[in-house]
């Protein structure tokens, strides 16, 4: 019986975590500065959809300096109390961001009602100017954070769609912007707000179940179980592959652990050093560890049978 363990990062990693940074930071700054120019738009125009715009606005300035501040905290050294480092808190403020998105959702939903039932008079060229200036700064924060990784890192990708759902806020205030001046459509305003709260809620939805599903030590999405499991097995004097796990630490940082029943005349440490090799080219795997085990004694687990 033997252990096998490999834990390799590439430089990629750390380049992409400037990048990361880099794009959080710019887009941070520029979100939360003309957080505060609609902010005050919303209220001298009575618009609800300026001020919804604002309030998601607000969210993507702290989504956007918590996935900052994970990424940061991802970057330090793992402790003995804290054997991954901090790397798992970028996915807690991806799960935040998330619920934030649909919270705000759902405020959004509840002041529709009220304008619905009561629709108030809005300054539609002021709502017009604001909206059209947001929905440029918001093309500027997502082009900045498309520079990122947002594909791979889930963190990156939560701000973005942030961003896009602000986008998309913006370009629903401007429609109800010239509904209201060109027809005097003052409904337009709440309409707005709950086609614009309905694809926010899609997205906060989505990233939250992603980012419970690596919490919950879910299988990632990219890896066929078992495949992984089928390829292991099929190293020549392999007999049995049991009590397999792979889960994520977070976006982009792969782990495994498993038990693997050898036949006798098998080499241990040739058998151990293609599994890995398999499981990081094949996978993408870095980080496993590997129990080797022989056919002759069987597994030594203390509660009958593995997994």
């Amino acid at each position: 019986m033997g252990h096998g363990h490999s834990h390799a990062h590439g430089h990629s990693h750390g380049h992409g975590n400037a990048n990361n940074k880099k794009a959080l930071f710019l887009s941070f700054i520029i979100i939360t500065t003309y957080m505060i120019v609609e902010v005050i738009g919303g209220i001298i125009t009575n618009s609800l959809a300026l001020l919804s715009d604002a309030g998601h606005m607000l969210s993507d300035a702290a989504a956007l300096g918590l996935s900052l501040t994970a990424i940061k905290l991802g970057e330090r050294k793992a402790t003995t109390g804290k054997t991954f480092g901090y790397k798992r808190f970028e996915i807690i403020a991806a799960a935040l961001n998330g619920v934030t998105l649909i919270l705000i959702s759902l405020y959004i939903f509840y002041e529709a009602y009220q304008r619905f039932l009561n629709p108030p008079e809005v300054k539609s060229l002021g709502m017009l100017t604001i909206s059209i200036i947001g929905l440029i700064v918001n093309i500027i924060a997502a082009w900045l954070l498309m520079r990122g990784d947002k594909d791979e890192n889930l963190n990156v990708r939560s701000a973005f769609l942030h961003v896009i759902g602000d986008m998309l806020g913006s370009v629903g205030a401007i429609s109800a912007a010239l509904l209201i001046y060109f027809f005097d459509w003052g409904i337009a305003d709440p309409i707005a707000s709950v086609i614009v709260s309905i694809l926010i809620i899609i997205s906060g939805w989505r990233v939250t179940r992603d980012s419970f599903h690596i919490l919950m030590e879910g299988t990632p999405s990219n890896i066929d179980y078992e495949q992984v499991k089928s390829s292991l097995h099929a190293i020549p004097y392999v007999q049995d592959v049991h009590d397999l796990h792979v889960w994520s630490i977070t976006s982009g940082v792969l782990v495994l652990s498993c038990h693997i029943t050898i036949q006798d005349n098998g080499n241990h440490d040739v058998i151990l050093h293609a599994a890995q090799t398999l499981l990081h080219d094949e996978y993408g795997i870095d980080h496993s560890t590997i129990q080797t085990e022989k056919l002759e004694f069987g597994c030594p687990s203390q509660h009958g049978t593995c997994n």
